[in-house]
């Protein structure tokens, strides 16, 4: 019922088309108790870049989420420390702030809850603990004298007040005005024959029932609720091809039932950009993406011209990306903060 409604919504041809569509916000929401400024970006971004604060010193945020490129890592799944690798594929941290839980279970109800999680992960980070983690920052004279400019007290470096820098600049990876934006916007030649041809596909298919919204990652959830999707649906032999039902995904969180091999919807924005695909990483191209979703997901087989179109319409979605450089980290003169560490 939920497609046929959705997809009784179609408009066939031009500027109407694009009525029940929404372009991305050019600005990311941030909760109240950490609003964004200049001083407390650029803080999260050195710390974002700065492998110090894993066990061996080698692995920052921007090795699996890397921002010069489509904000992941292009592996399957993702190396950490000692080139041990996780279950999952990385996530793509553009736009990642339009998510109203983190992870791809949902683990995390916010980009601060998220920032903490892989410091400590066994595969990721690997740090003992949190604690451990923020007293290498304590003894960093330049970020001490930096999270006293942004947050003031006596004890300004905490892991609370890390991880809201690092949200904070993370909140500034939004890639708005893709072709597609514009074309909502109502600039007609801002997609091709072919790629509007993909966008009703994409929305006569029923995709939209779970892609929808600025960001493509599902309705507008309060912050901290999560939009969660089986996945696969249905069976079809993907399934078995590609092991999409070898984890059981949001179950290992909240251990009800009904939440096995349920994910948190991603963001199809970028998605030309974030090879290889879905949770396990296992599918390499964006085109077989498509041909395993049709089956898996809406019980339907598309012909090549179906999954051409509709590569060519997920390609719209790529957008502008703000210029990354890479930040200037604090040193610690005379001595190593890593190698004065057992691991």
């Amino acid at each position: 019922m939920r497609f046929a409604v959705i997809a009784g919504c179609l408009l066939l041809s031009g500027a109407s088309f694009a009525q029940g569509w929404q372009a991305l916000p050019e600005v990311a929401p941030h909760p109240p108790d950490n609003p964004p400024d200049e001083a407390k970006v650029a803080l999260g971004k050195q710390l974002f870049f700065d492998p110090r604060f894993s066990s061996t010193g080698t692995v920052s945020c921007n090795s699996c989420h890397n921002v010069m490129a489509g904000g992941d890592d292009s592996r399957t799944t993702s190396m950490g420390v000692h080139g041990l690798t996780g279950p999952r594929n990385a996530p793509t941290v553009w736009n990642a702030a339009f998510h109203s839980v983190q992870f791809w279970d949902g683990r995390a109800k916010t980009l601060e809850d998220q920032a903490k999680g892989p410091v400590v992960a066994g595969v990721e980070m690997g740090m003992s603990s949190l604690e451990a983690a923020i007293e290498r920052v304590r003894q960093i004279p330049g970020y001490v004298a930096q999270f006293g400019a942004v947050f003031g007290g006596e004890q300004p470096v905490t892991i609370d007040n890390a991880a809201k820098a690092v949200a904070a600049y993370e909140r500034t990876l939004i890639t708005p005005n893709s072709p597609f934006d514009r074309y909502v916007n109502g600039d007609d030649s801002a997609l091709t024959e072919q790629q509007v041809r993909g966008m009703q596909t994409f929305q006569t298919l029923g995709c939209v029932a779970c892609h929808r919204g600025p960001a493509f990652n599902g309705p507008t959830m309060p912050d901290g609720q999560g939009f969660y999707i089986s996945f696969p649906f249905h069976d079809s032999p993907y399934v078995e091809k590609y092991g999409l039902r070898d984890e059981d995904g949001r179950f290992a969180v909240s251990g009800n039932p009904d939440d096995k091999h349920k994910y948190r919807v991603p963001t199809l924005r970028n998605i030309a950009l974030t090879a290889p695909y879905f949770h396990n990483g296992r599918v390499k191209t964006l085109a077989e993406a498509v041909r395993v979703m049709a089956p898996s997901q809406l019980h339907k087989t598309l012909s090549d011209q179906q999954v051409s179109d509709v590569v060519a319409f997920l390609e719209s979605l790529t957008g502008e990306f703000p210029e990354q450089t890479m930040p200037r980290l604090p040193t610690t003169p005379g001595r190593s903060i890593v190698a004065d560490t057992p691991h």
